[in-house]
């Protein structure tokens, strides 16, 4: 792959590119998706050093394993996504940092801008910002600690302050809304 198609190519051809040995194609993939990934893995992990090494350790994962990507059983920004959350998720656990409270005299206010308002501006996230906000409030703010914040359904029960039935109930009807939705 040269340097002219690896600069035009969409991100599922950059990841067979990079599984198929392209040192210049993970180069591109990196320029196109390396800061989005870093804010997910910044909103993870909220330190910038740590969302530095965890986008660092995506990246060494991709050249490693791109090879098993299959385009059949995802978007490939959605495996980008994944493999950056689940290394963020690692830092986290691997930190045992402190979760900021929600007290403000502490000056460690919690802050939850608009996540869907950071995604990218391609097809596939204005449909996926249109069926979101088609969502009901509290399966929309469930959907978003469980998979961008990575809290476990337990700490999402503790942040909201709901039963853990009404949130895995809210969770798992959000999330087959959101696919009846995106596949039409």
């Amino acid at each position: 792959m040269d340097n002219q198609s690896a600069a035009l190519s969409s991100v599922e051809v950059l990841i067979e590119a990079v599984g198929s040995g392209s040192q210049v194609a993970l180069q591109r993939l990196y320029e196109i998706e390396s800061r989005r990934l870093y804010g997910v893995a910044l909103r993870i992990v909220r330190r910038q050093e740590i969302a530095a090494e965890v986008l660092q350790e995506t990246f060494l994962q991709i050249w490693q394993n791109a090879a098993a990507f299959s385009h059949e059983r995802g978007a490939g920004a959605a495996w980008l996504t994944g493999i950056v959350r689940f290394r963020a998720l690692d830092a986290v656990r691997k930190a045992d940092r402190e979760v900021p409270s929600d007290d403000p005299r502490l000056g460690d206010e919690a802050v939850e801008p608009d996540v869907i308002d950071k995604i990218g501006a391609s097809a596939e996230a204005d449909a996926l910002r249109r069926c979101f906000k088609l969502l009901d409030p509290e399966q929309q703010r469930c959907i978003i600690l469980a998979f961008v914040d990575g809290l476990s359904h337990s700490e999402v029960v503790a942040h909201i302050k709901a039963p853990l039935g009404s949130v895995k109930s809210w969770i798992r009807r959000g999330l087959l809304s959101l696919r009846r939705c995106l596949e039409q």
